[in-house]
């Protein structure tokens, strides 16, 4: 057998030239370095690329290791362990009940028993099950198949949002990976062993449970740490999929393929229409307490990156204005301080993240005034001199005006300590998307956000996807620390994602997707983003109304975003 050497990474950072036969096994060796490594191994870069420890080395190459705390070794490690759920499930009760995956809730993901209770005991009997295969260390096996023989194997185990999903694959072959008898296609890289998965936990929530994954650290499960707002949100939603009949993409597909695209637009923004309408009566009728004093004067919306705040505010403030209320919209991003006062972070870059990024004595000082009845001159942010200046914009507020203020720190009172409570209704928005890939994969909320931002920079500030990938994990640790800790303390969350927008985000996402090469740090994600948009058929932006959420992203929206 043919001897070579590789240039391996023995330890985090270290490379050194090591001596390896044809044919080794990428887990021999990251069985040989695991000591040097914290947590386990779960994927190899070879040459550049991303690739399981199940493929062998046959030529000379340059290897590093992912482990689970990695960005997509997390993702192989949960793709895994839902694997190794299934897996448990049809050795405990066979057929007669199927564990179904709904989406991700907080840093799990919730999922239900189909065919018997979610009780507290039969979940210790299923995590029990999953700790003796992690124990037994059994192979993942991969092996690929036709697409059609899966597609009829996924309809004889009941998988049928699977088997539709397979229907729509250009590709002729699909992967599938088994632990024993059970075996299920999923999206992406998936770990070689199950001896690798065994830091997990099952817990009962809601009407199901929540599948626990590891921590930032890797060494135990971290606890559900989640909003019950986000999750009766999250279920609404699904009622809503429901009852449009379009819970999974190839339901979406299938409405896509016989021409009923257009319907399912129309329904969409009919039933977010509704909701924001109802959403204004709510703010109407409380706009004096039952006391007769003055009620909400200050209505707060905050939100991640690409949520259609924007959008969101202008819809609301139409709907207001029919309520016979008159509303004025704020961005707090007017009330930046001058940038040379801006914070830094530890990198010696600006924080325009931070709270003190803004001139918070500054918003205090015009609210209160504004509240008294006193005229104010707003101010205007100058993002390309980095000053703030004063454009003539005077508003002072009469009995039926009302202030909508939209910025990331809309829910956080240290923004707002000056004005009183009851004057204040806080809205959370984000893009929870609602359907599933299928039965054992929720679609992540962070993709549809991504890409909705993807599209949008591309066309309003000519950043490239890469360069837009390359910020994301920033804009993500941001969201944690100033977003999502102040969630719970909305008077309501809304859901502006719409089981349509990637059908459509697919036709401008991709070309920009496409320009990332394979030299570029961001080709990786680049490569998953297409995979996971070619499960989808494209639909057309044409028939989508200029008020819609996507038009903020795609283009075309009568609203100034």
């Amino acid at each position: 057998m043919q001897e070579f050497e590789v240039n391996l990474e023995v330890a985090p950072g270290c490379m050194a030239r090591v001596g390896v036969s044809e044919k080794t096994y990428l887990y021999e060796l990251a069985k040989q370095c695991q000591n040097n490594y914290a947590d386990p191994i779960m994927l190899a870069v070879v040459d550049g690329r991303l690739r399981e420890l199940c493929k062998k080395i046959t030529r000379p190459c340059s290897v590093s290791f992912l482990t689970m705390t990695s960005r997509d070794g997390k993702r192989t490690y949960r793709r895994s362990v839902t694997l190794l759920m299934q897996k448990a499930v049809y050795d405990l009760w066979g057929k007669s009940v199927q564990v179904r995956v709904f989406y991700s809730l907080g840093q799990g993901y919730y999922c239900e028993l189909e065919g018997c209770e979610n009780t507290a005991d039969r979940l210790k009997e299923l995590e029990a099950a999953m700790l003796r295969l992690a124990e037994s260390d059994i192979a993942i096996e991969k092996h690929s198949v036709k697409s059609q023989e899966a597609e009829a194997m996924f309809e004889r185990y009941g998988m049928r949002d699977k088997a539709r999903l397979l229907y729509y694959r250009r590709s002729s072959r699909v992967n599938l990976y088994r632990i024993g008898d059970m075996e299920d296609y999923f999206y992406g890289y998936m770990a070689p062993f199950t001896g690798l998965l065994k830091t997990f936990a099952l817990e009962p929530y809601g009407e199901g449970f929540v599948l626990r994954f590891p921590d930032k650290k890797g060494d135990v499960a971290e606890p559900v740490n989640t909003s019950e707002k986000l999750y009766h949100t999250l279920r609404e939603s699904r009622s809503w999929s429901r009852m449009l009949g379009i819970g999974t993409v190839g339901a979406l597909n299938d409405a896509i393929a016989s021409g009923r695209g257009s319907e399912v637009i129309l329904l969409q923004e009919a039933l977010m229409e509704e909701r924001i309408g109802a959403l204004a009566e709510m703010i109407a009728e409380r706009r004096t307490q039952k006391d007769g004093s003055a009620g909400i004067r200050f209505i707060m919306v905050a939100g991640p990156s690409s949520s259609g705040k924007t959008s969101f505010s202008n819809r609301l403030s139409i709907q207001l204005r029919a309520k016979g209320l008159c509303p004025h919209p704020i961005g707090l991003d007017d009330y930046y301080a001058d940038r040379e006062k801006c914070p830094r972070d530890e990198n010696g870059n600006f924080d325009f993240e931070c709270l003190e990024a803004l001139d918070v004595a500054l918003f205090n000082r015009d609210m209160t005034r504004l509240l008294k009845g006193e005229e104010v001159e707003l101010p205007s942010f100058n993002f390309k001199t980095g000053k703030r200046e004063y454009r003539g914009r005077r508003l002072a507020l009469a009995e039926d005006d009302i202030l909508v203020i939209e910025g990331i720190h809309g829910l956080n009172d240290r923004l707002s300590y000056s004005l009183p409570q009851e004057s204040k209704f806080r809205i959370y928005i984000s893009a929870l998307t609602q359907l599933n890939i299928d039965e054992h994969n929720p679609l992540p909320t962070t993709d549809g956000r991504l890409l909705r931002r993807i599209v949008r920079d591309a066309r309003t500030r000519g950043t490239s996807a890469r360069e837009t990938i390359a910020m994301w994990d920033s804009v993500r640790k941001g969201e944690e620390k100033y977003i999502f800790p102040f969630q719970e303390s909305a008077d309501v969350m809304f859901n502006s994602a719409l089981l349509y927008e990637i059908a459509v985000l697919k036709v401008y996402a991709e070309p920009l997707l496409f320009q990332i090469t394979r030299d570029c740090p961001e080709y990786f994600e680049a490569k998953r983003l297409l995979k996971f948009l070619d499960y989808f058929l494209p639909l057309p932006a044409e028939g989508i109304q200029q008020s819609s959420l996507v038009r903020e992203f795609v283009g075309g929206s009568c609203f100034h975003v």
